[in-house]
């Protein structure tokens, strides 16, 4: 800190400054110092490089509201809940499987709750829904201990915290899938809950703008921990919600200090770090730090040494003080300066010990929350500062290992049970008995009050939603059809389907296109001027293409989500569009288009969420498989999305060739999401390689959607048949395949389309496990194995993706299998070359499909070795995996 060289002039101008603020107003003094600032830039005056703020409260003791609520009376029923949530967690881990859980995280965040709870929240019981809460996954234990004590949970439903197998039980975290009418968004994979509630937000005024639900004063709120802002999802995304003006949304961060293994930032302090980070976003900041306590002690110091040494401190240093209690607090804390010690002369070791933390402060804590609901014009973030394992005592309060303790030492719970003055004996505090106070006691009325005057309760989640009428198959007539001459990619082909799908007039406003920056690469910069690229702000400029038809159109009513470059923003729109069915009460059908190498493998822990939050839309993974982008290499070339789609268990996934599939798909998708109602979401992909398409075969739809049809009957009668089965843009190899078999080998080919192995694979394994359960009965036939037995084999399939991918079909297949894939990473170079160098043209097809001939004893090896010659197939070449 610079020495200060004239403490009168510096008087002066602080003097002048708090005259202006009492004569003029904030706004103006703020003007002033912008003023001051521009000036000092313009004569080359170096400026501070911080724009952190005293490690202090935000709001001034003299501009607190007073707090509307009973204090007393929410103190008893927080303390009731702080004990069922510990009693949960230490009952799940009294037995042999030690079940875990946590105490830590809640005890540290309750007051956080509780004045959320009891004077914000607003639930789904009026004619606007509520709010949206992401709650911090850790502290799902507070959350089913409130809903016990409201009534809605049992003592059941507590004993079989995380024991969800026999129904009845309470999930571990926050997951819809598991608890559909309770939970409204999963947020424990960490990272996920902030950047998904910005994104959230956003989407709130996008349904807005575009009249689809009423305007409200609805707020999106995340709760996270300081350790969980290390994540880059975190705090990725927070530019956006200033940008947006979004002041629908508020982080509150509980700044406990500790992540898992030890401080979050033991040599710093986390709290002035996020402030720099979200005030330089453009957010408001509200520092909710130190506890009424505190207000006394700064105003007795005439020095500035406390306000120094709060200052001062060190993150690892401020547990230390709650860890080693109020006499270590005295001396490290207050005695490196005399003038400190004899601030807290009058206190004992146990008053310091109590000075409360602001987070743990009720009337600091509404503050702030009511600072954040009345700010217009920017998000707000709460940085909250709390002691983790709050109450604990020596089992866990403010030690580094609290975060995975799961028991209280007999004398702790004793000590818990006094702090919080709980109506539980001591011979029953080994039994950790549940506690709810009686159906007509005052603690029950005032809950109850509370929750009816806000709107009903929360965490609640709505998941029924009236039905979608589906358009027929008819209104995409056009992809239905040949192109003739015309060669087309799938890309063009979905351009044209979502295009009318967005001019339906039955669901039309109801589409939301997304794409990350790359609409003119899929062809899709026509629907910029049609629909409109949603702007909260509009258009304010004149773009240089205005006079064009494909012009570069913005509007506050925008219909398409572009969302630059960013993958996991896309993501995070698609995933509010797909649950908008459950959080707007309006099924809203997302379309998210992304160059498929950037999806699942760049945003695969969003879209797991995606499926725990019972999403439903579609995800379009464009330039799809290893081969079919153009000169574009590894980082670009996909060849494993469907693997990774096919981990997430509700993820529908279709691999289509031709534009009459992809209607099918598309048609039948949006029938079964949201008219029929499943709970599931699909992942189609598509690709850029032009070419021509033919009429749809008739009664093709069956089999398309089930994942194998046939495409092409051998009609010849040759000696020897083979099947041949090919997907996406290698089907074509496969049929050239058939032809070259069949015109230089005298082998005929029947050509089947794999729209999706993933589908016929999970119909295979439901087969194979009714058969293990009901050996008496008649075994039940995949549908694979239905359309192939009575064929002559071998049989032999082609991709553009892994063969892992393929060989998930095996067992399901009556005869011999071969399988083509395209290993390895991907390389730039033409298609022709890569598909040779991947081993999956129509050379290879036919080499595969004459040695699978040959060791069935149906024609001789030499056979096979001639077609390797004349096709000029090195059998010495590079594998593909080994390079």
């Amino acid at each position: 800190m610079l020495q200060d060289i004239d403490a009168i002039e510096t008087k002066e101008w602080l003097d002048a400054l708090k005259s202006v603020v009492r004569h003029a107003g904030k706004d103006r003094a703020a003007e002033l110092l912008k003023t001051l600032s521009e000036s000092a830039v313009n004569q080359g005056i170096e400026q501070p490089s911080s724009i952190r703020t005293p490690y202090r409260n935000t709001i001034p003791v003299e501009q607190e509201v007073d707090y509307p609520g009973d204090l007393k009376m929410e103190r008893k029923i927080r303390s009731i809940i702080r004990w069922n949530a510990m009693a949960m967690v230490m009952k799940a881990n009294d037995n042999d499987e030690g079940l875990g859980g946590h105490i830590a995280s809640f005890a540290s965040s309750a007051t956080l709750y509780d004045v959320a709870f009891n004077n914000f929240f607003r639930g789904n019981d009026g004619d606007v829904p509520g709010d949206l809460v992401y709650f911090q996954g850790h502290v799902s234990p507070g959350m089913y201990a409130r809903s016990y004590v409201e009534g809605r949970l049992n003592e059941s439903h507590l004993d079989n915290f995380r024991r969800e197998v026999d129904g009845g039980g309470l999930s571990s975290y926050p997951h819809p899938w598991l608890m559909p009418d309770y939970w409204q968004f999963p947020t424990v994979s960490m990272g996920l809950g902030p950047i998904k509630a910005i994104y959230q937000a956003r989407f709130n005024r996008y349904m807005e703008a575009r009249g689809l639900t009423p305007v409200s004063d609805r707020k999106v709120w995340a709760f996270l921990g300081d350790g969980e802002c290390d994540e880059p999802e975190s705090l990725g995304a927070i530019s956006l919600a200033a940008r947006e003006k979004l002041d629908n949304l508020i982080f509150v961060i509980n700044c406990n200090l500790q992540r898992l293994d030890g401080p979050v930032r033991g040599n710093g302090k986390i709290v002035q770090e996020l402030e720099g980070v979200f005030r330089g976003a453009g957010w408001n900041v509200v520092k909710v730090l130190w506890g009424a306590g505190w207000d006394r002690l700064l105003e007795k110091d005439k020095t500035g040494l406390l306000q120094k040494r709060m200052d001062e401190v060190v993150d690892g240093e401020m547990q230390n003080y709650k860890a080693n209690g109020g006499a270590y607090t005295r001396e490290h804390f207050f005695g490196k300066y005399p003038e400190l010690l004899e601030l807290v002369s009058d206190m004992t070791d146990q008053d310091i010990l109590y000075l409360a933390r602001g987070g743990h402060d009720v009337k600091k804590v509404y503050n702030a929350y009511h600072n954040a609901v009345n700010t217009k014009g920017q998000p707000t973030v709460i940085l909250a500062q709390t002691v983790k394992g709050y109450g604990m005592g020596s089992s866990g309060e403010a030690i580094n290992k609290t975060h995975s303790a799961k028991h209280l030492a007999v004398e702790d719970l004793k000590k818990f049970r006094d702090r919080f003055e709980l109506p539980i004996k001591d011979e029953e505090l080994e039994a950790l008995p549940y506690y709810r106070p009686a159906e007509d006691s005052p603690e029950m009325q005032y809950m109850r009050s509370r929750r009816h005057t806000l709107k009903g309760y929360l965490p609640s989640r709505k998941a029924d939603f009236d039905p979608v009428v589906a358009p027929a198959l008819e209104a995409f007539a056009a992809q239905l059809k040949s192109t003739g001459e015309r060669e087309i990619s799938t890309t063009m082909s979905f351009v044209r389907i979502l295009s009318s799908l967005v001019k339906d007039k039955q669901i039309g406003k109801q589409i939301v296109p997304i794409v990350p920056d790359e609409a003119r690469t899929f062809g899709m910069e026509g629907m910029f001027k049609t629909i409109g690229i949603y702007s909260s702000e509009g258009q304010k400029y004149t773009p240089h293409d205005a006079g064009q038809m494909m012009s570069y159109h913005e509007s506050a009513t925008g219909q398409i989500l572009e969302e630059g470059i960013n993958e996991a923003g896309s993501m995070a729109s698609w995933i509010a569009a797909a649950t908008a069915y459950s959080n707007y009460r309006v099924p809203m059908i997302p379309f998210y288009i992304y160059y498929s190498m950037f999806g699942f493998q760049r945003i695969g822990d969003l879209a797991w969420a995606a499926g725990d939050s019972q999403a439903r839309g579609f995800l379009l993974g464009a330039t799809a498989g290893r081969t079919t982008l153009n000169g574009e290499g590894l980082q670009h070339q996909d060849g494993h999305s469907h693997v990774m789609a096919n981990t997430i268990p509700n993820c529908r996934t279709y691999d289509p060739t031709y534009a009459y599939e992809l209607a099918v798909i598309i048609q039948d998708g949006i029938k079964r999401m949201y008219q029929d109602k499943e709970n599931v979401f699909y992942y189609i992909s598509l690709m850029n390689e032009n070419y021509q398409h033919p009429d749809m075969p008739a009664g093709a739809e069956e089999g398309i959607v089930k994942g194998l049809y046939l495409l092409e009957q051998g009609t010849g009668k040759a000696k020897n048949r083979v099947q041949l089965m090919g997907a996406g843009t290698i089907l074509r190899e496969v049929r050239f395949a058939a032809e070259i078999l069949r015109k230089d080998f005298d082998v005929e080919a029947d050509v089947w389309s794999v729209t999706s192995v993933n589908e016929l694979t999970r119909d295979g394994q439901r087969a194979t496990r009714w058969n293990m359960l009901n050996p008496t009965s008649a075994a039940r036939k995949p549908y694979i194995t239905q359309q192939l037995e009575g064929r002559d084999g071998p049989f032999v399939i082609a991709t553009d993706n892994l063969k892992t991918y393929s060989e998930q079909l095996r067992a399901y297949v009556p005869g011999t299998y071969t399988v083509l894939g395209t290993e390895g990473f991907g390389r730039s170079d033409t298609r022709t070359q890569l598909r040779h160098f991947f081993e999956v043209n129509r050379y290879f097809v036919v080499v595969a499909a004459l040695k699978s001939l040959a060791d069935q004893g149906k024609i001789k090896p030499d056979v096979v070795a001639k077609a390797i010659k004349k096709f000029g197939i090195d059998p010495n070449k590079v594998d593909p995996m080994s390079v």
